[in-house]
């Protein structure tokens, strides 16, 4: 089973990815999550591969980081109701850091406004997952991650989370404010403080 793809990003967009590899151009289906932080068309790429076979397809789902992958492979394996589709749109809606403090605290609300996800798949997500998640997917990091994730350590994720809920305070929709604080992250770097992280965003 493929469980990495090393090779020259051949063109993007922000749910698909192809990567030449071998002489062969691999399609991978990416989260927006993962898209955001891939180089330009040309350069080297690293993905962590999740292969899903079905009776009638195979698919490749790409993650920048180990943790992303393992992250979706749990919610495509364990939890019933939510297939491959489902699980990349909730990881493109939402960071897997707060994705993951979502699972744990059992914020159902939150969960229930990605696509594709009502209350009762929101719930069973929690009920599922809550005594599952640990070690590098509830920390957002890996070892072995060749692309760096933009949290790294259990301080990190509680800083990424604390600014994230700052910006929803603030008025900011859960979505928007993940994928600021997001991108305040990659901008600033992984060992980011809280007031730093808001003030970032806020500032565009």
């Amino acid at each position: 089973m493929i469980a990495l793809i090393s090779g020259k990003l051949l063109e993007a967009t922000p749910l698909e990815a192809i990567v030449l590899a071998g002489g062969i151009g691999y399609r991978v289906h990416i989260p927006v999550t993962t898209a955001e932080k891939l180089p330009p068309a040309g350069k080297e790429v690293t993905l962590f591969i999740q292969a899903v076979y079905r009776e009638d397809s195979q698919a490749l789902y790409g993650f920048a980081v180990r943790s992303d992958r393992d992250l979706f492979a749990l919610i495509v394996e364990k939890v019933s109701g939510i297939g491959p589709r489902i699980a990349i749109n909730m990881m493109s809606r939402m960071s897997s850091q707060t994705l993951v403090q979502a699972i744990t605290t059992g914020d159902v609300a939150l969960i229930s406004k990605c696509p594709g996800i009502g209350k009762k798949t929101a719930e069973r997500l929690v009920i599922e997952l809550k005594d599952k998640l640990g070690g590098s997917i509830a920390s957002g990091t890996s070892s072995q991650e060749t692309i760096a994730s933009p949290i790294d350590g259990s301080v990190q994720q509680n800083a990424f989370a604390d600014a994230v809920a700052a910006l929803i305070a603030l008025g900011y929709k859960a979505p928007d404010a993940d994928k600021a604080i997001r991108k305040a992250s990659q901008k600033l770097g992984a060992d980011s403080a809280t007031e730093a992280l808001i003030r970032a965003a806020l500032n565009g």
